[in-house]
């Protein structure tokens, strides 16, 4: 009997079980061999003894802490490597008095008693302790038994730790993991592109920051590129090799927010089906990056200030804090210092975040970016059109160029993205070229050729009928041959006229 509990106990080690159903299967296997009315399980948690697993005792037992110098015979067991045994004339007390399961107002005064200490590499981790009713239910028990049972009981420990360890890492991975699948998908095509004299002082700004631990607030329009901005500093950081985690705060409602950004334990509310980390426990060593900052409500600020002060979070529904250590950026679109002011932000969540801030121009204040920017987006788009090249034609980009852009970056990539698509549909070689009629109906600026037609500007003093023609008629062919690369067969195409005829008047007119 006792060789095939010891096989049994043995066999579980290799079983990847939660911790409790592993204890609470030694405790039956320990009661098959032991004549015990009662048997804990206890580890050893700064300088207290917590019960894992009992048997035989009232569950309160497991809600309880007991400290070895207020109880004699757990500190006895603790200071021997062998097994303890108590006579049933003992002078200590039990500390399991009145706990007994199966007579709860019984007194232990007159019982056997013994346990032993668990050790896992030298490491002292716990005591087991046996309880029996009968005097003298353990004189035939020898020292063996107990000490195979105390071992295995350690290494059940060890077993279990380590188990929940793996499964906790192994959590925090596939977290990971779908935030970094989610935020590729994302990122890709981002850059941080362009070098006009605003940018480079942005570039030089982050470069002076990214090294440090500050926390930064990055400030600009909607679609200037915040989050490229908060990823490059990410990129540029001591923390670069771990993860930037990223939160929407306007996405966040009010009931789901404390969850998404501390985490929530089983069972904490209706739908919490399992433990579940939060973005500050997943950036923990990494980035934090809080995206639309000023969108948070003034209570979920205040629970926000005191985890970026204290580094200190709670999940909901636990009893107990922990440490994080994370680097915060921040984003908003949002005038804070005005925010404060008129009482929706918190002034000392404010200075907290921007303690370094970094405001990132619009898109008509670096005008001059506009090309290096298209060339950029077109690369990172040609794949899903259809088509290895798109390029931007002279008099297109003029027109981007003066265009006040309200929705920045942003709007010039979606605009760009549908104006190569129509751009690809009517392309005959390899090349799609964008036309001002391609930009579309959609997009609106103040220009003085409209979609589809060319109207150049001449003048009329002092020429005949036929200076004026052939002024026109120059200024006409010119145009189309800018917007077609100089290419003989798409200005035609364009002017609805004949190769041949159109390089005969083209002749005519001095332009070959």
């Amino acid at each position: 009997m006792l060789e095939k509990t010891l096989l049994k106990i043995a066999l579980d080690l290799s079983l990847s079980l939660p911790k409790k159903a592993h204890y609470q299967r030694l405790m039956l296997a320990v009661n098959e061999v032991m004549p015990c009315d009662a048997v804990a399980l206890l580890v050893l948690q700064d300088d207290y003894l917590v019960p894992v697993a009992v048997d035989g005792l009232s569950p309160e037992v497991l809600g309880m802490r007991f400290s070895p110098e207020e109880h004699p015979r757990l500190k006895a067991i603790l200071s021997s490597r062998k097994p303890i045994r108590f006579d049933a004339d003992s002078s200590y007390p039990d500390p399991y008095d009145g706990l007994l399961s199966i007579d709860p107002k019984r007194v232990l005064d007159v019982h056997d008693c013994m346990g032993c200490c668990l050790y896992v590499e030298e490491n002292l981790v716990g005591v087991l302790t046996l309880d029996a009713l009968q005097v003298g239910a353990f004189s035939n028990v020898d020292d063996i038994t107990v000490a195979t049972l105390a071992a295995l009981a350690a290494a059940t420990i060890r077993n279990a730790n380590c188990i929940a360890v793996l499964e906790k890492r192994n959590e925090k991975a596939l977290c990971l993991t779908n935030e970094l699948v989610k935020d590729a998908h994302k990122a890709k095509g981002d850059d941080f592109v362009g070098e006009s004299p605003k940018m480079l002082e942005l570039k030089n700004e982050i470069k002076v920051v990214a090294n440090s631990e500050l926390s930064v607030l990055i400030t600009g329009e909607t679609g200037v590129g915040k989050e490229v901005v908060a990823r490059t500093v990410h990129a540029q950081s001591r923390r670069s090799e771990e993860a930037i985690v990223q939160i929407n705060c306007a996405a966040l409602s009010e009931n789901i927010a404390e969850s998404e950004l501390f985490g929530h334990v089983k069972g904490s509310f209706t739908g919490a089906n399992k433990d579940r980390m939060g973005k500050f426990e997943l950036a923990n060593h990494g980035t934090l990056f809080l995206d639309e900052i000023g969108e948070l409500s003034l209570n979920l600020q205040a629970k926000l200030l005191r985890a970026i002060q204290e580094g200190e979070i709670q999940r909901v529904g636990a009893d107990k804090n922990f440490y994080v250590d994370v680097r915060i950026i921040a984003a908003t679109n949002r005038d804070l210092s005005k925010e404060v002011a008129q009482g929706r932000f918190r002034e000392d969540l404010y200075h907290r975040l921007s303690v370094f801030p970094l405001n990132v121009p619009s898109l008509r204040e670096r005008i001059d970016d506009i090309p290096q920017l298209s060339g950029f987006i077109l690369n990172n788009i040609k794949g899903k059109i259809g088509t290895n090249n798109v390029r931007v034609s002279k008099t297109a980009m003029h027109q981007l160029m003066q265009y006040d852009w309200p929705g920045n970056v942003r709007e010039l990539q979606h605009v760009l993205m549908r104006a190569a698509l129509r751009a690809a549909a009517s392309a005959e070689g390899k090349v799609a070229v964008i036309e001002l009629k391609h930009l579309g109906s959609d997009f609106v600026a103040d220009i003085a050729v409209e979609s589809g037609s060319i109207t150049p500007v001449i003048s009329t003093d002092n020429k005949s009928f036929n200076e004026i023609l052939s002024d026109f008629q120059r200024q006409l062919i010119t145009q189309a041959m800018e917007d077609n690369d100089h290419v003989w067969a798409k200005a035609a195409r364009q002017l609805q006229l004949d190769r041949g005829n159109l390089y005969r008047q083209a002749k005519r007119l001095g332009l070959t």
